[in-house]
Protein backbone atom coordinates (compact mmCIF):
# COMPACT_ATOMS: atom_id res chain seq x y z
CA UNK A 1 0.00 0.00 0.00
CA UNK A 2 1.43 3.32 -1.11
CA UNK A 3 2.62 5.33 1.98
CA UNK A 4 0.45 8.56 0.83
CA UNK A 5 -2.67 6.70 1.46
CA UNK A 6 -2.26 4.77 4.44
CA UNK A 7 -3.13 6.76 8.01
CA UNK A 8 -0.68 5.27 10.93
CA UNK A 9 -3.85 6.26 13.41
CA UNK A 10 -5.25 3.05 11.43
CA UNK A 11 -1.91 0.79 11.99
CA UNK A 12 -2.31 2.19 15.73
CA UNK A 13 -6.19 1.12 15.77
CA UNK A 14 -5.47 -2.33 14.46
CA UNK A 15 -2.01 -2.53 17.08
CA UNK A 16 -4.72 -1.60 19.93
CA UNK A 17 -7.44 -3.79 18.64
CA UNK A 18 -7.98 -7.74 20.50
CA UNK A 19 -5.49 -10.54 19.40
CA UNK A 20 -8.59 -11.86 17.59
CA UNK A 21 -9.38 -8.89 15.79
CA UNK A 22 -6.25 -7.96 14.29
CA UNK A 23 -5.70 -10.44 11.19
CA UNK A 24 -9.63 -9.82 10.69
CA UNK A 25 -8.94 -5.87 10.25
CA UNK A 26 -5.31 -6.07 8.50
CA UNK A 27 -7.25 -8.45 5.79
CA UNK A 28 -10.17 -6.58 5.33
CA UNK A 29 -7.72 -3.22 4.81
CA UNK A 30 -5.26 -5.00 2.55
CA UNK A 31 -8.55 -5.84 -0.02
CA UNK A 32 -9.57 -2.62 0.56
CA UNK A 33 -6.62 -1.14 -0.89
CA UNK A 34 -6.29 -4.38 -3.52
CA UNK A 35 -10.04 -3.34 -5.04
CA UNK A 36 -9.67 0.65 -5.35
CA UNK A 37 -6.48 1.77 -6.00
CA UNK A 38 -7.65 5.38 -5.16
CA UNK A 39 -8.96 5.11 -1.53
CA UNK A 40 -6.94 6.80 1.24
CA UNK A 41 -7.41 6.48 4.71
CA UNK A 42 -9.07 8.58 8.09
CA UNK A 43 -10.23 7.97 11.41
CA UNK A 44 -13.90 9.37 11.97
CA UNK A 45 -15.88 9.06 15.17
CA UNK A 46 -12.98 6.72 16.77
CA UNK A 47 -13.27 4.31 13.51
CA UNK A 48 -10.97 3.56 10.43
CA UNK A 49 -12.56 4.62 7.27
CA UNK A 50 -11.74 4.61 3.75
CA UNK A 51 -12.30 7.09 1.50
CA UNK A 52 -12.60 8.08 -2.54
CA UNK A 53 -13.05 11.58 -4.13
CA UNK A 54 -13.61 12.32 -0.33
CA UNK A 55 -16.82 10.42 -0.69
CA UNK A 56 -16.64 7.61 2.09
CA UNK A 57 -16.66 4.29 0.86
CA UNK A 58 -16.52 1.47 3.58
CA UNK A 59 -15.68 1.79 7.38
CA UNK A 60 -14.58 -1.13 9.96
CA UNK A 61 -14.65 -1.30 13.96
CA UNK A 62 -13.26 -3.67 15.89
CA UNK A 63 -14.79 -4.20 19.54
CA UNK A 64 -14.39 -6.84 21.97
CA UNK A 65 -15.54 -9.91 20.91
CA UNK A 66 -16.38 -9.23 17.59
CA UNK A 67 -15.11 -7.08 14.28
CA UNK A 68 -17.46 -5.30 11.93
CA UNK A 69 -17.35 -3.73 8.51
CA UNK A 70 -19.77 -1.45 6.80
CA UNK A 71 -20.13 -0.44 3.14
CA UNK A 72 -21.78 3.30 2.39
CA UNK A 73 -24.28 4.44 0.37
CA UNK A 74 -27.91 3.69 -0.27
CA UNK A 75 -27.00 2.13 -4.20
CA UNK A 76 -24.74 -0.24 -2.49
CA UNK A 77 -26.87 -0.85 0.70
CA UNK A 78 -29.60 -1.86 -2.22
CA UNK A 79 -27.50 -4.43 -4.02
CA UNK A 80 -26.43 -5.49 -0.76
CA UNK A 81 -29.99 -6.30 0.38
CA UNK A 82 -30.80 -7.99 -2.58
CA UNK A 83 -27.67 -10.22 -2.34
CA UNK A 84 -29.03 -10.80 1.61
CA UNK A 85 -25.48 -9.52 2.87
CA UNK A 86 -27.14 -6.38 4.39
CA UNK A 87 -27.23 -7.82 8.38
CA UNK A 88 -29.04 -6.19 11.22
CA UNK A 89 -26.50 -8.44 13.53
CA UNK A 90 -24.06 -5.53 14.24
CA UNK A 91 -22.59 -2.46 13.13
CA UNK A 92 -21.97 -2.27 9.64
CA UNK A 93 -23.34 -4.60 6.76
CA UNK A 94 -21.79 -8.26 7.58
CA UNK A 95 -22.59 -9.01 10.92
CA UNK A 96 -20.88 -9.98 14.07
CA UNK A 97 -17.07 -11.38 12.72
CA UNK A 98 -15.45 -13.06 14.87
CA UNK A 99 -13.00 -14.73 12.51
CA UNK A 100 -12.05 -14.77 9.04
CA UNK A 101 -13.66 -17.91 7.67
CA UNK A 102 -16.69 -15.52 8.48
CA UNK A 103 -16.00 -13.01 5.94
CA UNK A 104 -17.06 -13.98 2.13
CA UNK A 105 -14.55 -14.92 0.02
CA UNK A 106 -12.20 -12.60 -1.25
CA UNK A 107 -13.32 -12.79 -4.63
CA UNK A 108 -16.81 -11.52 -3.43
CA UNK A 109 -15.66 -8.76 -1.30
CA UNK A 110 -13.41 -7.17 -3.95
CA UNK A 111 -16.09 -7.30 -6.12
CA UNK A 112 -18.16 -5.27 -3.52
CA UNK A 113 -15.49 -3.23 -3.28
CA UNK A 114 -14.65 -2.34 -6.75
CA UNK A 115 -18.57 -1.22 -6.93
CA UNK A 116 -18.54 0.60 -4.69
CA UNK A 117 -15.91 2.64 -5.90
CA UNK A 118 -16.83 2.71 -9.39
CA UNK A 119 -20.35 4.16 -8.07
CA UNK A 120 -17.83 7.05 -6.72
CA UNK A 121 -15.89 7.12 -9.64
CA UNK A 122 -18.91 7.66 -11.89
CA UNK A 123 -20.77 10.11 -10.13
CA UNK A 124 -23.51 8.21 -8.83
CA UNK A 125 -22.79 8.28 -5.70
CA UNK A 126 -22.63 12.40 -4.01
CA UNK A 127 -21.26 13.06 -0.54
CA UNK A 128 -22.85 11.63 2.22
CA UNK A 129 -23.72 13.26 5.44
CA UNK A 130 -24.95 9.45 7.06
CA UNK A 131 -23.16 8.07 9.98
CA UNK A 132 -22.43 4.16 10.39
CA UNK A 133 -25.71 2.33 11.68
CA UNK A 134 -25.84 1.76 15.32
CA UNK A 135 -26.54 -1.10 17.21
CA UNK A 136 -29.89 -0.55 19.81
CA UNK A 137 -27.91 0.16 22.96
CA UNK A 138 -28.74 -1.91 26.48
CA UNK A 139 -28.09 0.10 29.58
CA UNK A 140 -25.24 0.69 30.95
CA UNK A 141 -24.52 -1.69 34.08
CA UNK A 142 -22.01 0.21 36.19
CA UNK A 143 -20.08 -2.09 38.29
CA UNK A 144 -20.26 -1.54 41.93
CA UNK A 145 -16.15 -0.80 42.45
CA UNK A 146 -17.09 2.22 39.67
CA UNK A 147 -19.53 3.61 41.44
CA UNK A 148 -18.29 3.15 44.55
CA UNK A 149 -15.27 5.01 43.69
CA UNK A 150 -16.77 7.99 41.72
CA UNK A 151 -18.42 8.54 44.75
CA UNK A 152 -14.93 8.94 45.89
CA UNK A 153 -13.92 11.53 43.66
CA UNK A 154 -16.80 14.36 42.74
CA UNK A 155 -14.30 15.61 39.90
CA UNK A 156 -15.02 12.36 38.67
CA UNK A 157 -18.22 11.25 38.99
CA UNK A 158 -19.12 14.77 37.52
CA UNK A 159 -17.45 14.02 34.63
CA UNK A 160 -18.63 10.48 34.37
CA UNK A 161 -22.43 11.68 34.14
CA UNK A 162 -21.43 14.09 31.47
CA UNK A 163 -20.15 11.42 29.59
CA UNK A 164 -22.39 9.67 26.45
CA UNK A 165 -23.69 6.15 27.74
CA UNK A 166 -20.99 4.49 25.02
CA UNK A 167 -18.41 6.21 26.97
CA UNK A 168 -19.84 4.78 30.35
CA UNK A 169 -20.06 1.69 28.84
CA UNK A 170 -16.45 1.25 28.01
CA UNK A 171 -14.85 2.10 30.99
CA UNK A 172 -17.96 -0.11 33.00
CA UNK A 173 -16.93 -2.71 30.32
CA UNK A 174 -13.01 -2.70 31.09
CA UNK A 175 -13.53 -2.85 34.72
CA UNK A 176 -16.05 -5.53 35.40
CA UNK A 177 -14.08 -7.85 32.98
CA UNK A 178 -10.84 -7.90 34.91
CA UNK A 179 -10.50 -11.29 36.03
CA UNK A 180 -8.06 -10.80 39.10
CA UNK A 181 -8.72 -8.48 42.03
CA UNK A 182 -5.47 -6.55 41.43
CA UNK A 183 -5.78 -6.52 37.64
CA UNK A 184 -9.61 -4.83 38.63
CA UNK A 185 -8.09 -2.11 41.41
CA UNK A 186 -5.34 -1.75 39.25
CA UNK A 187 -8.36 -0.57 36.06
CA UNK A 188 -10.02 1.12 38.44
CA UNK A 189 -7.62 3.59 40.11
CA UNK A 190 -6.76 4.11 36.07
CA UNK A 191 -10.21 5.03 34.86
CA UNK A 192 -10.55 7.47 38.55
CA UNK A 193 -7.47 9.20 36.97
CA UNK A 194 -8.49 9.22 33.62
CA UNK A 195 -12.28 10.41 34.16
CA UNK A 196 -11.01 12.98 36.59
CA UNK A 197 -9.45 14.13 33.90
CA UNK A 198 -12.47 13.65 31.38
CA UNK A 199 -10.71 11.57 29.32
CA UNK A 200 -12.70 8.98 27.51
CA UNK A 201 -11.73 5.20 28.26
CA UNK A 202 -9.76 5.50 24.48
CA UNK A 203 -8.49 8.52 24.59
CA UNK A 204 -5.29 8.29 23.29
CA UNK A 205 -6.39 6.84 19.60
CA UNK A 206 -9.00 9.33 19.10
CA UNK A 207 -7.37 12.07 17.97
CA UNK A 208 -9.35 12.55 14.87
Amino acid sequence: MPDQQTDSRIDAYIEKAEPFAQPILTHLRKLVHQACPRITESIKWGMPFFIQQEIILCHMAAFKKHCAFGFWGKEMHKVLAKDGLNSSDAMGTLGRITNRKELPSDKILLAYMRQAAELVQSGQRKQSIERPAKRKQRPVQIPAELSAGLKKNKLASKAFAGFSPSCQREYSEWIAEAKRPETKQKRLAQAIRWIAQGKTRNWKYQNC
